[in-house]
């Protein structure tokens, strides 16, 4: 049997991870036409993209973090202090992030990954469409990944 030419180890190794995904990065390249185009080109690296609401004190009163990469606005975190919700801060920050992803950056769509306790009728109220639902991601959860065309 050929599983007896290997050895299988289950253990966190940065070296062989980092050898893993340039392998599996030379593997997609050669084959999507798409990322082949991205290779060596400025828009191969995500950028980051962080938008922050600071209240009068200076304070963290919101924010949001993401990234730009291949024409795409990846909104990562955002979130707003209890004292500051419906104040309308969310959607500044998710606006201006856009805005500038659009605008700035060239891109032509955006992300968002949230729970069901979360803010998927935040994200469905700014345009965003569900393109995708997980139930039980994690056990009781359900996972939603929205996207919305800017501009």
């Amino acid at each position: 049997m050929v599983w007896r030419m290997f050895r299988i180890e289950a253990e966190v190794d940065k070296g062989r991870r980092d050898l893993l995904r340039a392998r599996l990065r030379d593997t997609n390249t050669a084959a999507s036409p798409v990322l082949a185009a991205l290779r060596g080109s400025p828009g191969e690296r995500q950028t980051p993209l962080h938008v922050w609401a600071l209240d009068a004190a200076g304070e963290l009163a919101g924010g949001l973090v993401g990234h730009t990469w291949a024409g795409w606005l990846h909104v990562t975190y955002l979130w707003v202090d209890d004292r500051h919700r419906g104040a309308g801060i969310g959607s500044r920050l998710l606006r201006e992030a856009e805005r500038t992803a659009h605008t700035d950056r060239g891109c032509a769509r955006a992300r968002v990954e949230t729970w069901d306790f979360q803010a998927p009728a935040f994200y469905r109220d700014r345009g965003y469409d569900v393109v995708s639902v997980i139930p039980d991601y994690p056990p009781g959860i359900t996972e939603f990944t929205l996207t919305k065309p800017l501009g």
